[in-house]
């Protein structure tokens, strides 16, 4: 199993200035960290409310009525037989999708894996392909980074905001200096041996996809 490529010595020049920071606390989160799961739910509990434009739900039309700002994130891994993502590690989705299973070619996140490319999706109100899988809204901006070893993306982290326009490309490249680390991190854990055995217990109690809409 190969190892990802080492993790920049510098935060990307396109991060937002008062990010910086936060990234690296992240990253001393991720090195730190020592059950698998933990090395994306530490780093993405810090890292995900300080992304974003902390303006841009006070732009008109950005929120419908009766809407408020939040973040969610975590990371969805392909699971063993490849037929599913799993949720791990994730911040701000409601506890019973604490495993949520989606399809592997679901919605952006299976192009994500698939292409094992970054994306930015400033308003997702302009992607009619958009699929909700958060139970409580349909998020209006995202960010994906993929976790790529073995010569090919195993899953991605996410991290996403209810107001249109929150993210943005500063945000990206911050997911993906931490995506680097987490994969590493992750590995290290054992956690393809972990998700065998947490993905074989979802399914036991009766887990399934969910489509999305």
């Amino acid at each position: 199993m190969s190892l990802p490529a080492a993790v920049p010595a510098a935060v990307p020049a396109a991060v937002p200035a008062a990010v910086p920071a936060v990234i690296a606390a992240a990253i001393a989160a991720a090195h730190a960290a020592d059950r698998p799961e933990d090395v994306v739910a530490q780093p993405m509990a810090l890292l995900i409310p300080a992304l974003g434009d902390k303006a841009a739900h006070l732009r008109p039309g950005v929120l419908e009525p009766g809407q408020r700002q939040f973040r969610v994130g975590g990371a969805f891994l392909a699971t063993p037989d490849r037929q599913m993502l799993m949720l791990v590690g994730n911040f701000g989705f409601p506890p019973e999708q604490r495993r949520l299973l989606i399809p592997i070619g679901g919605g952006h996140p299976g192009r994500v894996l698939a292409s094992a490319a970054p994306l930015l999706l400033e308003d997702t109100r302009q992607h009619q392909v958009f699929r909700q899988y958060l139970k409580t809204a349909r998020m209006g901006s995202a960010v994906y980074a993929p976790l790529v070893w073995d010569g090919a993306a195993q899953g991605l982290l996410i991290a996403a905001a209810q107001a249109g326009g929150t993210m943005g490309q500063g945000d990206l490249d911050a997911l993906i200096a931490l995506a680097h680390v987490v994969t590493a991190r992750w590995l290290a854990l054992g956690g393809p041996g972990w998700l065998c055995a947490e993905y074989g217990a979802v399914r036991a109690a009766g887990g399934v996809a969910d489509p999305g809409r």
